[in-house]
């Protein structure tokens, strides 16, 4: 049998290639090794150990000399990264009619947020800005239809079952509310001080593979072949850095309501199975900022929190900072999302599925969006790069900001309170029910971390 989708690719090679150089890897020792494993058929099953054995060699190249960031993964050494001043936060303090209606918010604008984004994932500037000029609703202000003239359908290719707004009845199966649920079900079954292993059992017991992608689907390999966390993050992994543990991310901010530096170290547990450095900080920056929004109400100051949880001086951090300067610049939204496709080339894989690209887009929705929930997840998708998730993370903050009832029924209608996952025991359910079953669950972390510290 053979399953190329689990061969190492050129494209593969490519994108470790990359990846390597931006963590400052001395790439001069390995130049004639790449060209040749580059000028092999790697649909060849016997090419594919000379594949193996280049990334076995690029995971033990030293850094160069010069090299400004400082990227640890563990978790002690993210927190001794950390900047030295973080913010302090409100109490937590709403009721529980308060509290629900904000989990729900989180909920229901991440799955909307998604949806907007999910017809359109994979299209670059011109197809989408393209479609949207066509049909006179540039900017982005509502979700893609496929109802559209005829000419303007086979113009931008468009495929019926890509989760158009106006041919589905309720929120389809997708990656990155699989990973929600994931994250609410591991809470449930280990408790809150569940392990990286647990999350890895959780994963080979309730996700299918073919569920998975890129980094998830290398370290799924990985365990199966008894490789524990972190090592399955890092065994042969082009993807070390892209955008999957980011995705999982907000649940854990859900459970921890109002203290985003457990928020974030969930974070790190669930991230640490399948990424390295920034691949981790993205997954930390986005729970402790989904924690935050619970008991802060300023985008801006939400932002900070999340970068107050990861190393000063990574690349995340520092390309975070950049886009908060933008806003004090005065930049305008198109002038910032013009800046962003210059630095990152979305027509290249490593370059559309990064974390820093993505993360960058979900920092700028956020800053110009304003608080606004249907501007935010707008100017998260209009920016193009990996539209789903980055509609998904920004609805799910601002959606707790704004909470379930203020969000606007036009929006939120469309899936009819229901979401399909393809985790187990999850295939259908209520949106409403899932952020019912959340509730208790933010009790339960801080019951149990009032036990831990005495409080």
């Amino acid at each position: 049998m053979k399953y190329t989708w689990l061969y190492l690719s050129r494209e593969d090679i490519l994108t470790e290639r990359r990846q390597c150089e931006e963590e400052g890897r001395d790439l001069s020792l390995l130049e004639n090794q790449f060209e040749n494993v580059l000028s092999l058929d790697l649909d060849d099953l016997s090419n594919q150990a000379f594949a193996e054995r280049l990334l076995d060699q690029t995971i033990e190249l030293p850094i160069r000399a010069g090299y400004t960031y400082h990227e640890p993964s563990d978790l002690d050494s993210i927190r001794q990264a950390r900047p030295a001043l973080r913010p302090t936060l409100p109490r937590l303090t709403q009721n529980e009619a308060e509290r629900y209606d904000r989990i729900y918010g989180a909920w229901l604008g991440r799955v909307c947020g998604c949806l907007l984004g999910k017809p359109v994932e994979g299209w670059r500037r011109n197809r989408m800005w393209g479609y949207l000029m066509d049909t006179h609703r540039f900017p982005l202000n509502d979700y893609f239809y496929y109802q559209v003239p005829a000419d303007i359908q086979k113009k931008y290719d468009l495929q019926p079952q890509n989760a158009f707004a106006d041919l589905i009845q309720e929120m389809p199966a997708d990656d990155d509310l699989n990973y929600t649920t994931a994250g609410m079900t591991v809470l449930q079954r280990y408790g809150s001080n569940f392990t990286p292993a647990q999350v890895a059992e959780f994963w080979l017991s309730d996700i299918p593979i073919l569920r998975t992608c890129t980094a998830e689907r290398v370290a799924y390999r990985n365990l199966v072949e008894l490789k524990a966390p972190p090592l399955a993050a890092s065994f042969r992994n082009p993807y070390r850095e892209w955008i999957g543990a980011q995705i999982r991310a907000d649940f854990y901010g859900y459970a921890a309501a109002g203290n985003p530096e457990l928020a974030a170290e969930f974070a790190w547990r669930d991230a640490s199975i399948s990424h390295v450095k920034n691949g981790i900080y993205g997954a930390m920056w986005v729970a402790a900022m989904t924690a935050a929004a619970f008991v802060m109400n300023d985008v801006r100051s939400i932002i900070e929190v999340g970068l107050s949880q990861i190393p000063e001086r990574s690349r995340l951090a520092a390309a975070i900072q950049a886009v908060l300067q933008w806003h004090r610049a005065d930049l305008t939204y198109d002038e910032a999302v013009e800046r962003i496709h210059q630095q990152w080339d979305e027509t290249r894989a490593h370059d559309w599925c990064h974390t820093i690209s993505n993360a960058i887009i979900v920092a700028t929705a956020l800053m110009w969006g304003e608080g606004d929930w249907v501007s935010t997840i707008t100017k998260a998708v209009q920016a193009c790069f990996d539209t789903d998730c980055n509609g998904a993370t920004a609805g799910s903050i601002v959606g707790i900001m704004t909470g379930a009832g203020k969000l606007p029924s036009k929006w939120t209608e469309v899936v009819h309170d229901t979401l399909n996952t393809d985790v187990a025991g999850y295939n259908k359910v209520k949106i409403s029910e899932m952020a019912k079953a959340t509730l208790p669950l933010v009790y339960r972390t801080a019951s149990d971390i009032s036990e831990e510290t005495g409080g």
